[in-house]
């Protein structure tokens, strides 16, 4: 929260996400790439000490540096859908370095600029339950996206669910389908739990 205006400067974590917080937010020091960012891109100096980071002041410096290289701050994507590109976007649930609404964020916005038909023409965007920082996790996290988008934007495919796997000393012990966002995967009501086939994608 900004303390000056009380507003979400980013989305918080989801729960899940503290199971993998002593390599990030809960050690003696702030995420390594997050530091760096202030010290070499912000600030430029190597000796900056995050205890003096000022939210109020700091942050709109950040901003205008960044300029919406790291952080999007643009939904208008009418010169990419208008060509004809296919985006797809995942980001895991138990993601412990980004926080995971912050995807979901996003893409509400770009239906807010662009309209919910032409964002679901052009953009599909995964949640991955369990699933960390670009993978790994306690959920079912190795899937494939190339493949779905090469047959959206090559064969006019729309991608529906994705199927991801979860591994184990190299065999797969269960598999999750990964529904379009706002869909979620719900469970039929009858076979294995550990089976994509199990579960339906469906609106909460």
């Amino acid at each position: 929260m900004d303390p000056k205006t009380g507003k979400e400067v980013f989305p918080g974590f989801e729960a899940g996400t503290e199971l993998r917080f002593a390599g990030s937010v809960g050690g003696p020091r702030p995420l390594g790439m997050a530091d760096d960012v202030f010290k070499y891109v912000v600030f430029q100096d190597p000796n900056w000490d995050f205890r003096t980071l000022d939210v109020g002041k700091d942050l709109a410096r950040a901003r205008q540096i960044d300029n919406g290289v790291i952080s999007p701050v643009s939904a208008n994507l009418k010169p990419f859908v208008g060509r004809g590109s296919k985006l797809i976007i995942y980001h895991g649930w138990a993601d412990q370095n980004v926080a995971p609404l912050s995807s979901v964020h996003y893409y509400e916005q770009l239906v807010s600029v662009l309209g919910k038909s032409r964002v679901e023409d052009s953009v599909r965007l995964y949640m991955a339950p369990g699933m960390g920082h670009c993978g790994g996790g306690e959920g079912p996290s190795v899937f494939d996206t190339l493949t779905p988008l090469e047959q959206w934007r090559e064969h006019g495919v729309a991608p529906k669910e994705i199927i991801a796997s979860q591994m184990a000393n190299g065999s797969v012990i269960r598999t999750r389908p990964l529904c379009p966002y706002p869909q979620e995967a719900q469970y039929k009501g009858t076979g294995s739990t550990d089976q994509a086939e199990s579960f339906a994608c469906r609106l909460p």
